[in-house]
């Protein structure tokens, strides 16, 4: 049998439940792989609390890395035995084991370990596509990312600086501050303390910047448009303080014919090819050190309520991880 995390209704924490789920073998296209470290995002709050709708009963997680066990028919690019990685795909990496989809899975290069590697992958892809995909961001811009101190904040924190891009970010307290500060980001508001749009103000003499980063929604919207230079670029993410609210076009209009999308990780990953080099420019950020991924919270799978209780209540810095203890 398996240790897994289900859940039949949607709601707080405590719907999650560990329970034995037997897996099968894989069928065509899949693989069973097992966990070495599965990792923790906002997404999971977000199937959990059906957000984002998901047939029920299911698992939950969207991330792990671990070894291939047993490989079903037409799979080809991995084998058993190979130390693997992803981030997409449908949910239940909150397991020990699980079968999934072998399109999701990229090999993972020795010298990158399966913690960091559970660690990285969804937020570390998110930066390398929000970055180099969504908007391309350019040595000399100014750009404003929320959140900053969060696990794609702190990967952004540093990718940024690598690309020569002055990165303004948004935080909830001083120890966040320093944090981000000290992963490279050149200025950090506290918006619990000071006006974020008053700020990016003074910062930029009133030119704004170039593109916000939002994955708040609810409670920054707005004030991320009011950030943005004319022909500005907004990228809404994510919705942490609760769906971004209905709004008329002309509100882009009237700040200076502003651009906005809302990108989504699986259709910039829908296309091999194009995970495969997302992947390999993410772990070369790894290997040469221009990324450094700071660990800050391990849970046991048993432990996956406190988890997202401290993940919610924005108690966590950098990325979590758990560990299912696979035997």
């Amino acid at each position: 049998m398996n240790k897994a995390i289900r859940i039949a209704q949607t709601g707080g924490p405590e719907v999650m439940q560990l329970m034995d789920v037997a897996i099968g073998t894989p069928g065509a296209g899949e693989v069973c792989i097992q966990h070495k470290a599965c990792g923790l995002n906002f997404i999971d709050v977000y199937h959990r609390t059906g957000l984002y709708k998901q047939l029920l009963p299911t698992g939950l997680g969207v991330e792990g890395a671990g070894i291939v066990e047993a490989v079903g028919p037409d799979v080809h690019h991995v084998k058993v035995g190979d130390r693997v990685a992803y981030a997409g795909g449908p949910p239940g990496a909150y397991a020990q084991r699980r079968i999934m989809p072998a399109s999701v899975l990229v090999k993972l290069p020795d010298s990158i370990s399966f913690d960091v590697a559970a660690a990285v992958m969804l937020q570390g892809l998110t930066v390398q596509y929000l970055f180099c995909r969504t908007y391309k961001i350019q040595s000399g811009q100014t750009i404003l990312f929320h959140a900053a101190a969060g696990g794609v904040g702190l990967l952004a924190c540093q990718w940024a600086k690598a690309l020569g891009v002055t990165m303004i970010g948004t935080v909830g307290s001083a120890a966040k501050a320093a944090l981000a500060k000290a992963n490279g980001c050149a200025h950090v508001i506290n918006y619990n303390e000071e006006n974020f749009v008053e700020r990016v103000e003074e910062i930029t003499a009133g030119r704004g910047v170039s593109v916000v980063y939002d994955s708040i929604g609810k409670d920054t919207f707005f004030g991320s448009l009011d950030c943005l230079s004319p022909l500005g670029t907004m990228v809404s993410f994510g919705n942490a303080s609760g769906p971004v609210p209905d709004f008329n076009l002309s509100e882009l209009a009237s700040r200076g014919s502003l651009f906005i999308t809302r990108p989504s990780m699986m259709h910039y990953t829908a296309v091999r090819s194009d995970l495969e080099q997302m992947a390999a420019e993410l772990f070369a950020m790894i290997e040469t050190k221009k990324l450094i991924v700071h660990i800050n919270q391990r849970y046991a799978l048993a432990d996956v309520g406190k988890a997202h209780r401290e993940l919610e209540a924005r108690k966590t810095t950098g990325c979590s991880i758990l560990i299912p203890d696979a035997s």
